[in-house]
């Protein structure tokens, strides 16, 4: 088989989909892309064992179709220092010899047999599906990514917690120590049902979805979902198991409430925790009626620091201690220029909301907080 493709295109889908392939695989034929050629459209996969995902380009001029699986280096590395140009990729069918031809030369390797590489299983006749925005899609996976966990012992706490009612759909993550809820009312279901994507398929959509506009379709079982774009196709597998009760976590009644700029108090924070013990990273918080008396401390190397930033309290004067690299994260993905912080007591998790929410989105956050000693 024979056919033409741009450069610049070949190079843009290959490079999203070879973040499917993990740097060391048990399959040998992993570490290619198959190509599956048919009239005037090139398909194109990656996999690993635990996803899969497509895409396609439009080829100008073509003879015959076939397949055949390309060790992934063989194509990437090359593209990567061509000028954008026509290529001409002409394929022995018998001997599966690729000759690629560019402008001023060419180069040539061998490709391995298409039946080799690993087929999808079908989804099962029970499956769900749900349409959504791309833009709805990526905001719930922005917002949450950053609080999932890398916890071997609790794998279903690796992944983003999809929670679809009939109402709305909400994004769930948590690491035992921060948590992020974003609900989403745009995204109405037929049926109640979850599942939990784990963080690299999230992460691989991360870098699809900003180029996506329109309708997203996700149809799953159990086990493994299918996520349907526009020029992408990915199937990935759940990670198993039964996601904790994360409203049973998030305190209610919290009579303490400051209300404050989101970047003063992340610059802040940022500041003063230059200072503190690498070790526990705390800061402390001391808050009063109009202002936030934030400080840090390394007994060991003797440093210290402290900041004072204005705020609107409503609530009796306390202390509370917080991680501060956590506390930064989750004021990093707040959408807002001013947050609410609500509290009950020192030893309580703290909630921190944004004073402006998204149209139709409704943000929580929750932090943990740490012992003081004083």
């Amino acid at each position: 088989m024979k056919f033409v493709v741009s450069s610049a295109l070949l190079s843009s889908h290959l490079q999203t989909i070879s973040r499917v392939i993990n740097s060391k695989n048990t399959l040998p034929i992993l570490d290619c892309f198959l190509l599956v050629l048919k009239d005037n459209k090139l398909t194109i996969t990656a996999a690993d064992n635990e996803i899969r995902m497509e895409t396609f380009v439009e080829v100008a001029e073509h003879e015959g179709e076939g397949s055949l699986a390309i060790n992934a280096k063989n194509l990437l590395d090359p593209l990567r220092e061509l000028p954008d140009q026509p290529l001409t990729f002409d394929i022995n069918d018998e001997t599966l010899e690729v000759y690629i031809y560019y402008h001023n030369g060419k180069y040539n390797f061998i490709g391995l047999k298409s039946e080799e590489y690993p087929q999808p299983k079908p989804l099962k006749d029970t499956a769900n599906s749900i349409n959504l925005d791309a833009q709805i899609l990526l905001s719930g996976i922005n917002r949450t990514v950053f609080a999932t966990a890398d916890d071997e012992l609790r794998p279903v706490m690796n992944g983003i917690f999809f929670d679809i009612k009939t109402e709305n759909l909400t994004f769930v993550a948590s690491d035992g120590h921060k948590l992020v809820r974003v609900a989403s009312s745009d995204v109405k279901a037929d049926n109640e049902a979850s599942f939990i994507l784990p963080k690299k398929p999230a992460n691989l959509l991360r870098s699809v979805l900003p180029r996506e506009d329109g309708e997203i379709i996700i149809t799953f079982d159990e086990n493994h979902a299918i996520i349907t774009l526009s020029k992408y196709t990915m199937l990935c597998r759940f990670v198993e198991g039964r996601y904790p009760n994360y409203n049973s976590v998030i305190p209610v009644d919290n009579p303490n409430k400051v209300t404050l700029d989101r970047l003063n108090f992340l610059n802040a924070v940022k500041r003063v925790s230059v200072f503190a013990n690498p070790s526990s990273n705390l800061v402390k918080m001391q808050l009063s009626e109009d202002k936030i008396f934030i400080t840090a401390q390394d007994i060991d190397y003797l440093t210290a620091a402290e900041e004072t930033i204005n705020c609107q309290y409503a609530g009796t004067a306390m202390s509370i201690g917080f991680k501060a690299d956590f506390l930064a994260d989750i004021l990093n993905n707040i959408p807002s220029t001013e947050v609410i912080l609500e509290l009950s007591d020192p030893s309580r998790a703290g909630i921190i909301i944004p004073v402006e929410n998204e149209v139709n989105e409704e943000m929580l956050t929750l932090l943990m907080p740490m012992m003081l000693n004083d």
